[in-house]
């Protein structure tokens, strides 16, 4: 078997058997197939697509190429959820505790933030101490005892994806629905999550702007999941505008901290106790998802999912003195309100304007080898079909800098569309796939 023969195969629309595409992984994992070989097969598999049986044959293959957790040994069932990234997006922080609070243990591998995306483990070293490199051992040790955990990924774990996906950034073959799905699966199914709710962002501020491209992308990783003997339910969600108010590091754990507290953004307490109820239902928790909605209720309003979140900080080294005085978090030397330039409905608050800006203000990263800044970011205080007057404050900025508080002003004030007419609110779901099995 040559990898040339592979490439070409693919090239010329034909059907890859399970042998070729684990020989073409294991032989570029181990360096035997070089980069050159590798992008000219992500290229054709960009151009000419692959069918699910070979996806899934993909992502079992690059799951495989490294280290493969166990949950069952420590926990019976373990559920996982993945979201596609967006801006304000601290569902996992929520999220998490609740679906741990109701008895279903919770082991998940988070990522960092790149671009206009927020990610999980910069939010969560806001809190001083709290490790996000937890080992196997660890890893596994926690699940059992605490029922939650929420770690990085080690370079054990799915290492081809690794090799692959740095490969694709710098050769134009990041936007292939397979091998968006292989990869995001693949970490999933190392991870070693027997069931997993996928959080499918569209709209401006996500990867797929449109619902059909977001539906394809949900029922191929759906399908993925069950080809590997898990289960799997996709939710199609907004992400035109951004989910909550906060989006930064340390302002999105303290409104986690709020919501926990049961005093949360309206839209963002909705999206995650629709989650949980989903989690719930898919690891066999309670019956249905109408149900699992009801639990996630109680566990909020008695404060059991609030005591579970600091449990997790806790466990993970994380000093909670910080979450029960949110106040001691990271905060921004200038804070500016910026107020509406005139009246009107809003009709557009642009996500990933607002994602954009948040970069810029030093939350995020252009490249991976940047430094964040966890104290900066943006407060968004109405959301779209909101009527706002004149001077009504719009956001708040968190700022380092005058320089950079005043281009944040300008470029969010660009992010609004304004509307005479009344307009409709956005949903906050389109679409479920998927379902736990009868």
């Amino acid at each position: 078997m040559r990898a040339i023969d592979i490439i070409i195969k693919k090239r010329d629309h034909e059907e890859l058997s399970r042998g070729e595409i684990e020989f073409f992984i294991q032989g570029f994992n181990n360096g035997d197939i070089p980069d050159y070989q590798a992008a000219a097969w992500a290229m054709a598999v960009l151009l000419n697509g692959m069918t699910p049986r070979e996806t899934t044959d993909l992502t079992l293959a690059l799951a495989n190429s490294g280290e493969m957790l166990d949950c069952t040994v420590a926990v019976p069932v373990a559920v996982d959820k993945h979201s596609t990234g967006g801006v304000g997006d601290k569902t996992t922080l929520v999220v998490q505790p609740l679906v741990a609070a109701c008895g279903l243990p919770v082991g998940k591998i988070s990522g960092r933030g790149l671009g206009f995306s927020g990610g999980t483990l910069d939010k969560l070293e806001s809190i001083p101490g709290c490790r996000v490199d937890l080992n196997t051992e660890e890893f596994l040790g926690q699940l059992g005892s605490v029922g939650v955990v929420l770690t990085g990924q080690t370079a054990d774990l799915a290492p081809a994806d690794g090799k692959l996906y740095a490969l694709r950034d710098v050769t134009g073959t990041v936007q292939s629905i397979p091998l968006i799905a292989s990869s995001v699966m693949s970490k999933k199914i190392a991870g070693g999550a027997t069931a997993i709710l996928l959080d499918v962002k569209v709209g401006s501020g996500a990867f797929m702007k449109t619902i059909p491209e977001a539906r394809q992308l949900a029922e191929l990783m759906v399908e993925i999941a069950e080809g590997s003997g898990r289960r799997a339910v996709a939710l199609l969600s907004d992400m035109n505008q951004p989910l909550g108010r906060a989006v930064g590091n340390a302002l999105e754990v303290r409104e986690a901290i709020s919501t926990l507290q049961n005093d949360g953004p309206e839209d963002f307490v909705e999206h995650c106790l629709v989650v949980t109820a989903h989690m719930l239902a898919l690891g066999d928790q309670v019956p249905n998802a109408e149900e699992g909605r009801k639990s996630a209720e109680n566990a909020l309003a008695s404060g059991a999912a609030w005591e579970k979140f600091k449990q997790l900080i806790e466990f993970q080294g994380g000093d909670i003195s910080y979450l029960e005085h949110p106040d001691r978090l990271p905060s921004a030397p200038l804070i500016k309100t910026v107020n509406s330039p005139q009246s009107g409905y809003l009709s557009r608050i642009d996500a990933r304007t607002v994602g954009e800006t948040s970069v810029d203000l030093g939350a995020g990263r252009a490249k991976k080898s940047d430094d964040i800044d966890h104290a900066v970011g943006i407060e968004v205080l109405p959301n779209v079909g909101d009527y706002v007057d004149k001077e009504q404050p719009l956001f708040v900025v968190h700022a380092n800098s005058q320089e950079r508080m005043e281009a944040a002003t300008k470029r969010l004030l660009g992010a609004l569309t304004y509307s005479e007419q009344r307009v409709e609110p956005l949903p906050l779901f389109y679409e479920v796939i998927g379902s736990k099995p009868a």
